[in-house]
């Protein structure tokens, strides 16, 4: 599968912008792991970039993201991406077993708390970001308060990674996307 068909399924059903810049936020970090562990990074960006195309239309956990499986088919989305995409819902039962099915549950929840502690800098941007910056916020319960810290935490240990390396990692894939995920400082508060 083309990632601009792909990319096609999540613009058909997602209209958030924000929850399209999850899923590309998502899709980069799968893709740099790839290249670092030595894999194919096309499958893995396709399933970052679909793991949560069906959330609009299967808001809840009974649905999702088992429910968007049969439109995934009907698209061709080849069986490894749907797998990995089922994988990364505790609830649906599918076990991690490949690499790639372990990064999708270590960068979901993590990429969001990244965007989140970039968007409250005053530069907006993750160009000054650091992992000891998110690690500050990640004491704060009240902040982000819907990024599970102990999922994080538990899948980074399944990964095998140091949690600040993988945060380090993390940011730097998120970086060079940062233009369209609007964390590049062109939102940034002037100075008063």
């Amino acid at each position: 599968m083309e990632r601009e068909t792909a990319y096609a399924i999540v613009t058909e059903f997602v209209k958030n912008d924000g929850l399209v810049r999850h899923m590309l936020s998502v899709e980069a970090a799968m893709r740099a792991y790839a290249v670092k562990l030595g894999e194919d990074p096309e499958p893995w960006g396709l399933a970052g970039l679909l793991h949560d195309f069906d959330w609009e239309i299967h808001p809840t956990l009974e649905q999702h993201p088992q429910a968007g499986v049969p439109i995934l088919r009907e698209r061709g989305v080849p069986e490894d991406i749907i797998r990995c995409i089922q994988s990364h819902a505790d609830h649906t039962g599918v076990a991690r077993e490949k690499p790639m099915d372990k990064v999708l549950a270590a960068v979901d929840e993590l990429t969001g708390l990244i965007t989140a502690c970039a968007l409250v800098r005053p530069s907006r941007s993750l160009s000054d970001l650091t992992a000891k910056s998110v690690k500050g916020k990640w004491k704060d319960k009240a902040f982000a308060a819907g990024v599970d810290r102990s999922e994080i935490e538990h899948n980074v240990k399944v990964l095998g990674v140091e949690l600040a390396e993988h945060i380090t990692f993390t940011i730097e894939a998120m970086r060079g996307i940062a233009p369209r995920l609007g964390l590049d400082g062109s939102l940034a508060t002037p100075p008063q």
